[in-house]
This record gives C-alpha cells, sequence and structure tokens, in this order.
C-alpha cells in the first residue's frame, strides 16, 4: 500500500510538485482553496480532500504547506478549521513556501507547541519548470532526524537536497540568499543585453558567449524562461524576496547595497512594468 501524503496548495508550483509525488508511488490527499486548482488537481489524478482536517487525517505522517505566504500558512495550520483542528498525532508538517526566517521560527513555534506536531521547513528554488521535471533545489531545516525521515518526498521533486540546522527559519534564510543573487545576476544580464543591443549585438551570441565565459549564470543559460517572467508573477515573487533580504539586512547591520539596487532596478533591468496594487 502507497504512503499517503498531504498536500496543500496546488498552483502553478504545487501542483506539479503533488504529481511527481504521486509519479513516485505516494497517494497524495490534495487540498486548495480555489475551484479552478482543485480541478486541475483532479484531472492530473490528485485525490482532493474535501478539508483541510481531512487531510490531516488521512495522511500517514506528513503534510505539505506549498501555499503563498505566512498569512495563508497560519490559516491552513493554526486556524479554527485547519490542518491542526484534527489533532494530529506524529505529524510532520512541510512548509515549502517562502518565508521570512523570523514568522517562519514564529510558525515553528507555534506548531510544536502541540504535542505530537512537529514542523520543517523546505523552500524550494528552480521555479515552475524545475517544479515540473522534478529537478528543484530543496533547502531543509529543523529537526534533523525529521527532515531524514521526509527526505523520500524531496527525492520525489527536486533533484538536490540541502540541510541548513535546526531553526525552520534557516531554510528561509537560504532560499534569500539565492534570490539575493539571483536578481543580482537578473539584473547584471538584462543590462548587458540592453548595452549589446546598442551596437546590434545579436542577443542569442551574446547569451552563447556567457554560457561559456566568464559571464555564465544560471540566469544566462536560462534566459529565455527568464526573460518572460512577468511583473504579477515570477518577477513579483523574487521582487518581495530581494525586499525581505533588504529589510533583514537592515535589522542585522549587514551592507548589501547590491541587492537594494537589484530591488529598485529589478522591473527597469527586465523591461517590464510593476503592477497597481
Amino acid at each position: 500500500m502507497s504512503k499517503k501524503i498531504g498536500f496543500v496548495g496546488l498552483g502553478t508550483m504545487g501542483l506539479p510538485m503533488a504529481v511527481n509525488l504521486n509519479r513516485a508511488g505516494f497517494e497524495v490527499i490534495g487540498y486548495d482553496a480555489f475551484e479552478g486548482s482543485r480541478q486541475k488537481a483532479v484531472a492530473a489524478g490528485i485525490t482532493m480532500a474535501e478539508t483541510l482536517k481531512d487531510v490531516a487525517e488521512q495522511a500517514d505522517d506528513a503534510v505539505v504547506s506549498m501555499v503563498r505566504d505566512y498569512a495563508q500558512n497560519v490559516d491552513v495550520i493554526l486556524g479554527e478549521d485547519g490542518l491542526l483542528s484534527a489533532d494530529p498525532k506524529d505529524l510532520t508538517i512541510i512548509v515549502m513556501s517562502t518565508l521570512d526566517p523570523d514568522t517562519m521560527n514564529e510558525l515553528g513555534g507555534q506548531v510544536e507547541e502541540r504535542a505530537g506536531v512537529k514542523l520543517i521547513a523546505a523552500a524550494v528554488s528552480g521555479g515552475a519548470t524545475g517544479a515540473q521535471a522534478g529537478t528543484l533545489s530543496i533547502m531543509t531545516s529543523g529537526a534533523e532526524d525529521v527532515v531524514t525521515a521526509a527526505r523520500p518526498y524531496f527525492d520525489a521533486v527536486g533533484s538536490n537536497v540541502f540541510y541548513y540546522g535546526n531553526q525552520p527559519g534557516n531554510s528561509q534564510a537560504a532560499k534569500l540568499v539565492n534570490n539575493l543573487v539571483l536578481g543580482i545576476n537578473m539584473n547584471a544580464v538584462a543590462e548587458g543585453l540592453k548595452f549589446g543591443a546598442q551596437y546590434n549585438l545579436p542577443e542569442a551570441e551574446l547569451l552563447n558567449l556567457f554560457k561559456v565565459s566568464t559571464g555564465d549564470s544560471w540566469v544566462a543559460r536560462n534566459w529565455d524562461s527568464v526573460s518572460e517572467w512577468t511583473a504579477d508573477t515570477a518577477l513579483a515573487v523574487l521582487l518581495k524576496d530581494l525586499k525581505a533580504a533588504h529589510l533583514k539586512g537592515l535589522e542585522h547591520n549587514i551592507a548589501m547595497p547590491f541587492n537594494a539596487l537589484s530591488s529598485t532596478q529589478l522591473f527597469n533591468s527586465m523591461g517590464k512594468k510593476p503592477q497597481a496594487k
């Protein structure tokens, strides 16, 4: 009998991750608040639960939360009708959302006040293409034995798994570090291509140069997809992470001028306009 794992949040990232868990032999018990996402999940072969309580009751030992932000995680996990309303025992909640490191630690503390419930963090990098291909990089943190026990789930959705210590927020700090470097690289590649365009240099040939020379980066090697990131999806999420890293840098008196500049210039460098809020 295949092991059942709960999965909450079946959007652009969550759905292909859940599908890959299914392909690896796990039975995914899914939940999403949006009807459109639920329909797509059913079409992809995911078994859907009616409530979050049902997810917690049906999962054998773990539930993944892949919702958007801290507030949604609090609602999903600690809300009146959330996962913990099932009063689960020996359940591990795996938060794979990207949150602020300190609020992630706070969430972990609130969850672990409940006897029999553990929380670990496992932020991901690789975008929708990595989620679909099952090649995500996964940054884990929390009690090492609990992270080790969850390793088969991580191996089903990713190709690289890293461990950053006992504090759940460490996973989130690693994700911010990674996205800080990503944001700086995106600005660099975009500005380089803009300068090359002034001299009518073929963009494709510049990218070919980057990939085999000192200008190489993940951004250069994946520019076809990166250049299509939109202001209301991937770019907005990256900007959120750059701002979070900047604020944490100020809080801890760490100078990060390139991150600050990247935050300011990101949309301009990419030739996109931010969405009005």
